[in-house]
């Protein structure tokens, strides 16, 4: 069974428009849970765009679900400029902290909107590896956000992460524009064959919706998704727990 971990970055975001705790990010995580999620995703950036540091904390304190945190492991410490809002402690010293059951790192910067490319581990692939043990030695399982290359996902095996999510806002894009879908999805099963071979396992997310995901989800190996821009979307006109139920659908479940 493919897992369905929901992102909370658009919930937060909802919230930091305002002087305010409303809507609780906890809160709605709990809401998630009850209606069927397999996780818990955020995504904390070092300005504290959406996700904070002390929302990672409240989650950590309620979730009996699995925990996923993710974000660039090259961040460190930042103060806030922001009333009521606590410092960036770097994501790496908040990763050993909580200590979540997966992280999955991320090579974002302060200047996308949001993740828009995967590792490249010719270039990273000295300094990733020995964050991904680090982590490891705590009991977090390690994922690497990756494009769908073939030589890429070698190189990903080769830091001993445990799994890779593939970056799939190609997949949604051709099958938004119904152009040249069978091509791109095809890109991704080579991809993760190769990561199978690996003895890889294989998440995926970005762009994910309750329309492009039914094929997706037929990918081999496939373990989890990570939704959160759409499932938000769909939530505001179907309600949170009905959204979640879609999900779960389009997932086969």
């Amino acid at each position: 069974m493919i897992a369905l971990s929901i992102n909370l970055n658009k919930i937060a975001l909802i919230r930091n428009s305002r002087d305010t705790r409303n809507p609780d990010i906890p809160r709605h995580a709990r809401m998630c849970i009850d209606a069927g999620a397999d996780g818990i995703t955020v995504h904390p950036r070092p300005d504290q765009r959406h996700i904070r540091a002390d929302d990672c904390f409240n989650l950590a304190e309620m979730l009996e679900v699995e925990f996923n945190i993710e974000g660039n492991p090259m961040t460190g410490p930042r103060k806030s400029d922001r009333d009521g809002v606590g410092d960036y402690p770097g994501f790496i010293a908040l990763v050993k902290e909580i200590r979540p059951a997966q992280c999955t790192l991320v090579p974002d910067g302060d200047s996308q909107l949001t993740s828009d490319h995967g590792f490249d581990l010719k270039r990273d692939g000295d300094t990733v590896a020995p964050l991904v043990e680090e982590l490891q030695a705590l009991g977090i399982r390690t994922s690497l956000f990756m494009d769908p290359d073939p030589e890429q996902i070698q190189l990903a095996a080769q830091t001993g992460t445990d799994r890779i999510e593939l970056y799939t806002e190609s997949y949604a894009s051709a099958f938004l524009n119904n152009n040249n879908v069978d091509q791109v999805f095809q890109q991704f099963v080579e991809a993760a064959q190769v990561a199978i071979d690996l003895g890889l396992g294989l998440n995926a997310g970005h762009d994910l919706d309750r329309h492009n995901l039914p094929r997706f989800a037929s990918l081999p190996g496939l373990m989890e998704v990570s939704i959160g821009h759409a499932l938000i979307v769909d939530a505001i006109q179907m309600g949170l727990a009905d959204t979640v139920s879609a999900y779960q659908s389009a997932l086969g479940k």
